[in-house]
């Protein structure tokens, strides 16, 4: 089989980075203990092994002989990519919830720690209780994907246990150290409340071990995108070559601050929720705070989210640039369109939130002025971000535009528009947060003024730096706008959040207060954005997934391994659409329920 010149450098160090893909996700046939008083610990895994022996006790699947073992088997009604792509999607969502948010809630207890504020102690218990009940979940998920996968593409999984299998084993460690971590962190939180820094410790290697434990997987599936450490019959030469191919790193990377971004909006989901239901002031008080909060950590995460985003691309490009070309200027290119939109809603929604939060804010209201502007740059920007290269047309309106691509609004489908649209976006964004951090603060020292003047200078230089790198973007090969023009307006940025963060940090250490904030006052309808968020991120988690799996096209292994299934065909966005939507409602189902249990103890709580 014929091995792209690429692989065949399998002793050349390589760059890595990936992103999840939607056929294989982490694995994992160990199930994770349940919540005490829940389910037996075993059940969620004798269910999933259940099922399977029953759809596999069918004439079809029933194979005794050893050379009969077929290379592929085919799942009733949806197929078994379909069945796979389900579980693993849904596996990958609650994976990200339960290892994004442990990140946060240990530094959520450090701060109570610190400040002595038993309300992020609260806060940060609630957080893991969430976890408890996902985690047995995303573990019956793993449970099933593995079963799908050795019983319906038993070639497949051979081949990659032939490569990986000491990983398997490492793998297996990692997760028991992570199951202890966690169970240990839990059920010491009231013993240890004398003993908080052993406590946080406990926490640190829940996040240590879980962490590793996403490495490892996102291995297994870089290696089905950017194969290295095998030779060209494909025989592994060397695990670590194969483990550090050219997108792990990359997509360790982007994992890891989407998973604190989709757990911050998931959590904040919860608290949404938890709002619109609470009948006491204090419980609203509680979740408005906890809202905000998995909204902030979200934003947090999603404003650099874009440029791990861009490495990845970029790595992919460089390893091979027929997947690159697939990804955003042919097979895919719309779905980006559509990926555009999204991220749209998201930043929409989060200055949404954040300018309604000013209004339970005394003294926010002088900046009520900026509000206009500020969702007039998002909303242009929004627009040149989703505005495509190439239009469908027929021959006639073609004709009438002189081609394929408007002679003035095509200009905005290039990436030198879009990477300037996406900088100026988190510009704006960042903005409108430093409103909301300032809104009832007013600075103590003498030399307020002028520092405003200067960060005012440092957004208008920043602004007119992005975009006259834009601009140049047009006149210069496209080889210096990646590596030149396009880093050069994410250092601009990236400067910018740093240099204004301590300068405002500073400015406001010890600012008088003009109104203290007025938690629980919030409208409802933010609280139905914080859920709108949580709805797209899973969206776009699917929708990304799709794409980094399509762009392999009908390889199970990049140029090593091809997919002869029935199933090696791309399918259509449309098609692919529908069966996130399902995902998404299923997940979002799954949710509904474990935040139903997650409440049921406060409930009892307050009826003793």
């Amino acid at each position: 089989m014929c091995l792209p010149q690429q692989l065949a450098r399998s002793s050349e160090p390589t760059r890595r980075q990936g992103i999840r893909t939607t056929l294989t996700q982490q694995t994992t046939p160990f199930h994770r203990k349940v919540p005490e008083g829940l389910s037996s610990p075993l059940m969620p895994t004798a269910i999933a092994f259940g099922l399977t022996l029953l759809f596999t006790s069918t004439p079809g699947w029933s194979q005794g002989a050893l050379d009969d073992i077929p290379e592929y088997r085919e799942f009733p009604v949806v197929g078994s990519r379909v069945a796979v792509w389900v579980a693993a999607q849904l596996h990958l969502m609650f994976a990200a919830f339960i290892l994004g948010v442990p990140l946060f809630a240990v530094i959520i207890e450090f701060v109570g720690v610190r400040s002595g504020d038993p309300r992020y102690d609260r806060m940060a218990k609630e957080f893991i209780k969430l976890c408890l009940v996902a985690f047995s979940t995303t573990a019956m998920f793993g449970a099933v994907l593995v079963f799908l996968m050795i019983g319906f593409y038993p070639r497949f999984y051979g081949y990659m246990s032939n490569i990986f299998a000491p990983t398997y084993v490492l793998y297996a460690a990692l997760f028991f150290g992570e199951t202890f971590s966690l169970y240990l962190y839990w059920y010491t939180w009231d013993r240890l409340m004398k003993k908080k820094w052993l406590h946080l410790t406990f926490g640190v290697l829940l996040n240590v071990f879980g962490t590793a434990i996403m490495f490892v997987a996102n291995s297994w599936l870089t290696f089905m995108t950017s194969p290295s450490g095998i030779d060209e019959q494909g025989a592994l030469i060397s695990l670590g070559d194969a483990v550090y191919n050219y997108t792990w790193m990359p997509i360790n990377i982007h994992r890891f601050i989407a998973n604190i971004a989709f757990g911050g909006a998931v959590v904040a989901a919860y608290a949404a929720v938890r709002f619109l239901t609470a009948t006491s002031e204090s419980d609203k008080a509680h979740y408005d705070w906890m809202g905000y909060t998995g909204n902030f950590i979200a934003v947090s995460a999603l404003i650099p989210l874009p440029f791990a985003g861009y490495w990845l691309a970029k790595e992919i490009y460089e390893f091979n640039q027929t997947m690159g070309i697939n990804m955003m200027g042919s097979l895919f290119s719309w779905l980006f369109i559509i990926q555009a939109a999204m991220i749209g809603v998201l930043f929409l929604g989060v200055n949404f939130y954040l300018w309604s939060g000013m209004g339970r804010i005394k003294g926010a209201e002088k900046y009520s002025r900026f509000r206009p502007f500020v969702f007039a740059v998002l909303i242009a920007c929004i627009a040149v971000w989703a505005t495509p290269r190439t239009l469908i047309l027929s021959p006639v309106e073609k004709a009438a535009i002189g081609g394929e691509h408007h002679p003035i609004v095509g200009a905005f489908g290039v990436m030198s528009a879009k990477n300037t649209a996406v900088n100026l976006i988190i510009l704006t964004t960042f903005l409108t947060f430093l409103f909301y951090r300032r809104s009832g603060k007013t600075p103590t020292v003498n030399w307020a003024k002028p520092v405003n003047v200067v960060v005012t200078g440092i957004f208008a230089a920043a602004a007119v730096a992005v975009i006259a790198l834009g601009v140049m973007g047009y006149y210069v090969p496209s080889l210096q706008r990646v590596n030149l023009l396009t880093p050069g307006q994410v250092g601009v940025v990236l400067a910018v959040l740093f240099v204004v963060t301590v300068i405002d940090v500073v400015l406001y250490r010890k600012a008088a207060s003009t109104g203290e904030v007025q938690w629980g006052k919030m409208t409802d309808r933010s609280q139905y954005i914080l859920i709108l968020l949580a709805v797209t991120f899973c969206s776009m988690m699917g929708l990304m997934g799709y794409v980094r799996s399509g762009i392999r096209e009908d390889w199970h292994v990049y140029g090593v391994m091809r997919d002869t299934s029935p199933d090696a065909f791309t399918p259509a966005l449309g098609v692919a659409s529908n069966i996130i939507a399902a995902i998404v409602i299923i997940f979002g189902a799954l949710i509904c329920f474990i935040f139903w249990l997650g409440s049921m103890g406060d409930k009892k709580g307050a009826a003793d």
